[in-house]
């Protein structure tokens, strides 16, 4: 068995709709997943299955949640070491210690274009950084900037499909992962 961290983009419904994680946890058993566990209700599931194809795990996801929910959202799945591969290589150590929900990465679906990634740079205010690390985009946020440009510039349509979070999620997963090991 092999552990993976599933990430899923947007999971608000509509008006009023979220997705409980119980039932996110379920619809994962339903799929033969093994010890489904969520992390914050923002859509972030941990669990266990047979090695297989992280292209597949992700169609078999986001069908089982479309037929669940009722809508399609895009789940980026990353096995337990490509995951504790990824939190290691934080270019941001330093302001991750002091500021940890102002440093964040989009982790891609497939690496983000170079070009694109280079493109960010005109968004990026004094108090920010942007760089890319294995095609995953590695963001410093401005604390004094509420509605960052840059945030608003690392969409799907510039860089693919993808979904963000901050390094304290993305350090809390690894602990959920790395003690599965």
């Amino acid at each position: 068995m092999q552990t993976y961290v599933a990430l899923l983009y947007s999971i608000i419904l509509g008006e009023g709709r979220r997705v409980v994680m119980a039932d996110l946890k379920a619809m994962a058993e339903q799929l033969g997943l093994k010890n489904p566990r969520t992390l914050v209700a923002t859509g972030n599931l941990v669990f266990e299955a047979p090695a297989t194809d992280i292209a597949d795990l992700e169609q078999r996801l986001e069908a089982a949640f479309e037929k669940t929910f009722g809508r399609h959202v895009d789940i980026i799945v990353r096995n337990a070491q490509n995951w504790l591969t990824l939190a290691a290589g934080n270019p941001f150590p330093a302001e991750s210690a002091l500021v940890g929900d102002q440093v964040g990465v989009r982790v891609m679906r497939e690496p983000a274009p170079v070009d694109a990634v280079a493109a960010l740079q005109a968004y990026v205010a004094e108090d920010e950084k942007v760089v890319s690390v294995s095609g995953d985009i590695w963001v410093v946020f401005s604390r004094a900037r509420p509605s960052s440009r840059l945030l608003a510039a690392t969409n799907h349509k510039r860089m693919g499909i993808g979904t963000s979070r901050n390094w304290n999620t993305v350090r809390r997963l690894a602990e959920m992962v790395d003690s599965r090991q």
